[in-house]
Order: structure tokens, then C-alpha cells, then sequence
């Protein structure tokens, strides 16, 4: 299954789409905490799921964040992508592309994009509040 279906099916499953309400059907522990130097992170301890977001970012940006942790976590659920970032000189910019493409998927639906057809990137990005480079993302 790819990433969008992964995004589809579990919007589907929960009958949400958004992050916050779906973590908590999966008994994901997540964890508002002072970050420096990230938004938001996500670990696999002890076959505990946890996510940590940044406290001070605006809720819009929480839940970008939560989306893009939740695509880690279904996606590369044993990378530890902070340590590999930090302690070896691996490129984990991969792992980042698609936790930022299953975010796109699950926060826009299809149904989405239909309604604003004729929108452009730009009006896209305005109305949803999503840098340029995640409407791209999204579109493809």
C-alpha cells in the first residue's frame, strides 16, 4: 500500500482527518513539550507510540506537525530519524520528504482538491495555510 492509501485508509478508519482525534484512537501517547530546534518529533519506546510537538507553535501548525509524526510513525515506525539526524551521517531527508507527503495526503483529501479545482498553488497555500512546496507535494 502507498503512502496516500496508508493517509486515505486510516482517514477512513476513523472517519477523521484530523490528527489529533485519530492518535487518540490509536493510543498514541502524545506529548506538548518546550522543543528547541524542532517542531515536533516522533519515538517508538518500549512498544509505546509517542509524539512530541512543540508547545509554543499555533494549532495550525500543531497539526501539520502531528500529521507529519504520524507519518513516521506508520511509516518508518523502528527509524529513529532524531538519532540517525543527530549521532550518524545518514541523510534522513527521505524519511522527511514522505512524512511530509503522508501529511499532505491525510490533512487534504481528494474530495478537497476537487471542490477548489481552480484554484492555483498560490490560492491553495493561502486557503490551507500550507507552504507552496506541501500543495506541490500534494498535488503530485
Amino acid at each position: 500500500m502507498g503512502i496516500k492509501e496508508k493517509a486515505d485508509s486510516l482517514s477512513r478508519k476513523y472517519q477523521s482527518r484530523n490528527p489529533f482525534e485519530v492518535i487518540k484512537g490509536m493510543n498514541v501517547i502524545l506529548v506538548f513539550a518546550s522543543l528547541t530546534g524542532v517542531r515536533g518529533f516522533y519515538q517508538y519506546f518500549q512498544r509505546n507510540n509517542i509524539i512530541y510537538i512543540d508547545e509554543s507553535l499555533p494549532r495550525h501548525e500543531k497539526i501539520f506537525v502531528c500529521a507529519h509524526e504520524l507519518g513516521h510513525m506508520l511509516l518508518h515506525k523502528k527509524a529513529n530519524a532524531v538519532f540517525m539526524d543527530s549521532r550518524t551521517l545518514l541523510n534522513t531527508s527521505h524519511y522527511e520528504k514522505e512524512a511530509n507527503v503522508f501529511a499532505m495526503n491525510f490533512l487534504i483529501g481528494d474530495d478537497m482538491l476537487r471542490e477548489h479545482s481552480e484554484f492555483t498553488v498560490d490560492q491553495l497555500s493561502r486557503l490551507w495555510g500550507y507552504q507552496k512546496e506541501l500543495i506541490e507535494l500534494r498535488l503530485k
